[in-house]
């Protein structure tokens, strides 16, 4: 069941742009940023201008089919140039023209701050985790992360016991959970906080197993383009949290990295993001000072 996108709403069709725009994302050779390029070429198309309006309502039938069967009744899209996509999304390199959400999309347009990290991280690193989500909470910004385990689930977990907002936006289409071991975590989010989603339903069920992991990195760039900032709490010289640091300098929003990684001798990145424009972080009042300057 859609919810009303807005204001544009009676214009814009939300289960039309819904299905033309997986249609174009089943087409051969079809990414974020080809689909981010075409845009760019035509700032005013809609999904649908690009698609037949027959092939798009099919091809939504099919999107309500998979949700439908993955448990997922009740959601709402958010498309750009209509209802209520949030402005700052433009700010992505390649930004997403349409985004799946459940819960309440009001929550979005609160203060927000990802909180993101390793997937295996240190106890230290999740106490670490716990304590900045529960300062942010106290100052009335919403945690945002990406649901993974480790540092992800920490931040999400510590806002919600403090009574706080959280906000998750995940690298799967709705309905589905990795890990699953986060499963319940996700439908709470859901039905009381938000849960956002860029990836094709159809698109990301009919690609092998090994291929649906290059979604991650691009829910991380949109993470960081839904937020003020981004605070590093403990992440590998490869770590895919690095995506989001190097998003968020891209995008000109805040990097902040606690003053714990520049003491780790086995990694070099955050000296060399430090240069770039990161704030090292010794104390949680620094991100709210670097946040109020």
């Amino acid at each position: 069941m859609f919810r009303d996108s807005g204001p544009a709403g009676k214009v814009i069709s939300p289960q039309l742009e819904m299905g033309a725009y997986e249609a174009l994302f089943m087409e051969q050779g079809a990414t974020f940023k080809t689909l981010a390029e075409m845009f760019a070429k035509d700032p005013t198309a809609l999904p649908s201008d690009f698609v037949p309006h027959h092939e798009a309502d099919q091809t939504a039938s099919m999107v309500l089919e998979k949700l439908h069967k993955s448990g997922v009744y009740q959601f709402g899209v958010r498309v750009h140039k209509a209802g209520d996509y949030p402005a700052k999304l433009r700010d992505a390199k390649h930004p997403v023209e349409l985004l799946y959400y459940q819960g309440t999309w009001e929550l979005s347009e609160m203060r927000g701050i990802a909180v993101v990290g390793s997937r295996k991280p240190s106890q230290e690193g999740v106490r670490r985790a716990a304590r900045i989500a529960k300062e942010l909470v106290a100052r009335n910004f919403a945690v945002v992360s990406g649901l993974a385990t480790g540092i992800d689930r920490a931040a999400h977990t510590a806002a919600l016991r403090a009574g706080g907002t959280t906000i998750a936006v995940i690298g799967t289409p709705l309905g589905e959970h990795y890990p699953k071991e986060n499963a319940d975590l996700q439908d709470l989010i859901a039905k009381q906080h938000l849960l956002i989603s860029q990836v094709p339903v159809l698109r990301y069920a009919a690609q092998p197993f090994q291929q649906k992991r290059y979604y991650f990195p691009e829910r991380n760039a949109t993470m960081s383009a839904l937020t003020e900032g981004t605070v590093i709490v403990e992440a590998g010289e490869t770590s895919g949290t690095l995506t989001q640091a190097r998003a968020a300098l891209f995008q000109g929003r805040k990097l902040f990295i606690l003053d714990s990684c520049f003491q780790n001798p086995a990694i070099t990145w955050p000296a060399r993001f430090e240069k770039e424009g990161a704030i090292r972080v010794r104390e949680p009042e620094d991100i709210v000072k670097a946040l109020v300057d």
